[in-house]
Parts: C-alpha cells; sequence; structure tokens
C-alpha cells in the first residue's frame, strides 16, 4: 500500500515530547491527526501546526481508546481508509511507519501491529512480562499468532468503527484486536525497532497493575462470547 495513503494518529496528554514527535513524523510527508486527550498544557500553541497537521481536543481525558477513536474519525473525515497509531512519548520511530503500510495491499482490511525489538537498552523487566501475559489471552481470544499484544504502534482500517468496542482505555488496545478477529479479518505483525529512554526520563500514562488487570478483565468477560461464537450460537 501507499504509504502515504495512511494518516498518523498521535493521541497526547502532557508530554513534552510530542512537538519532536510531531516534527519527525512531519519531516517524512505523513499528515498528522494529534488527539489531545485532556492536557493542561495548550497543545495547539506549542505545535504551530501547518496544514497538514490537526488537533483534536478532548475537553477531559477520557482514555487512550477515546482518543483513538476520535482519530479514527477525525481520519476518515480527512479522506483515510488507514491510519498509524503512535505514542507521543517518542517510543515509536517514524522511520518504522512504512514497515506497517507496506504490510497490506490498498482494500485489505487487516490490522498490523508493529511488533517491538525488546532487544533493545532500558526496556522494563515488566513491560517484558505483562506482554507475554497479555500475549496468551490475545492468542486465546483471537486465534492468531500474536507476540506483541501491548504494542500501541499500527495500522487500523477506519472500518475498526463499526466493532462494537465498549472500552475507552488501555483496554480498548486489546478489544479492538478481539472485536476484529471475530469477524475473520486478519491480524499481521511486522518487525519494528523501538527507544525506551531510561527509567527517570521515561513519560508513561499506563498503569502497570490498573491498566494490565483491565485489559485481562477485557478477555475475562469476552471469554464467555467466545465460546458462544466457537460453538456457532453467534
Amino acid at each position: 500500500m501507499d504509504r502515504y495513503r495512511a494518516a498518523i494518529v498521535i493521541p497526547t496528554l502532557n508530554n513534552d515530547t510530542i512537538v519532536d514527535v510531531v516534527r519527525n513524523v512531519r519531516q517524512l510527508g505523513y499528515e498528522v491527526i494529534v488527539v489531545d486527550d485532556g492536557s493542561h498544557v495548550n497543545i495547539k500553541e506549542i505545535l504551530k501546526c501547518d496544514d497538514k497537521t490537526h488537533i483534536v481536543t478532548h475537553s477531559q481525558n477520557f482514555g487512550k481508546g477515546a482518543a483513538l477513536i476520535s482519530g479514527c474519525q477525525k481520519a476518515k473525515e480527512l479522506g483515510y481508509s488507514y491510519f498509524v497509531s503512535m505514542d507521543a512519548d517518542g517510543q515509536h520511530l517514524p522511520s518504522e511507519i512504512y514497515k506497517l503500510t507496506d504490510a497490506i495491499n490498498e482494500g485489505d482490511e487487516s490490522i498490523v501491529i508493529g511488533s517491538r525489538d525488546f532487544n533493545t537498552d532500558n526496556v522494563p523487566k515488566g513491560s517484558k512480562i505483562g506482554r507475554l501475559i497479555s500475549n496468551f489471552w490475545a492468542r486465546l481470544d483471537t486465534s492468531c499468532k500474536i507476540t506483541d499484544s501491548l504494542s500501541g504502534f499500527r495500522l487500523y482500517p477506519v472500518s475498526i468503527l463499526q466493532l462494537p468496542t465498549c472500552t475507552v482505555k488501555f483496554d480498548y488496545e486489546m478489544e479492538v484486536l478481539v472485536r476484529h478477529a471475530w469477524l475473520k479479518r486478519k491480524i499481521v505483525e511486522v518487525k519494528v525497532e523501538c527507544y525506551y529512554p531510561k527509567a527517570e526520563s521515561r513519560v508513561s500514562h499506563f498503569k502497570k497493575w490498573r491498566d494490565t488487570m483491565s485489559i485481562i478483565w477485557v478477555h475475562v468477560r469476552l471469554l464467555p462470547l467466545r465460546v458462544l461464537l466457537l460453538r456457532g450460537f453467534i
């Protein structure tokens, strides 16, 4: 697929790194949608946007899932059939976007996950353990071999707006995979490089215990539906 057929959606909540992330993405020629999910800082003022950088503003912090949905709606409004989600903390490298867009053909409704290479410096041990736990549940519920179900670096078709999701925080990223797979749509993975700063410089709004449990709860809640699906009742 032509890599420029996808907009880039970047949710942000008080991330000082957003300026550098947006600048680096724009330098590669992509159109950017920044979703300000209730920041205390004036995102419009610090970004100094051009006509290819759009800002969607939430009046308060609704959660990453809500931000992705708003970004998806804006991408569709701008005429895109796909968008790539990136974190605002600089972990995802703009130079790797092409790997996601090159993984599918135009018209394909696959979700493409950027599976992060954790053989790099400063990767938290908790992230490695959390990924293993999450991958187990993701494989159980989707019947897909997923190696990085916690990666937020993904290419989505805007058709995900039609999925009957009910989560709006970090758990949305898991539910959207499950709901997508249940429609017999593909989930593809590509290996990508990533960057982790040292612990004292790291900014993350992911709450390890709370958000990990909410992700697991997605699977617990959907498990009865999964059983009915396998038995042909739905």
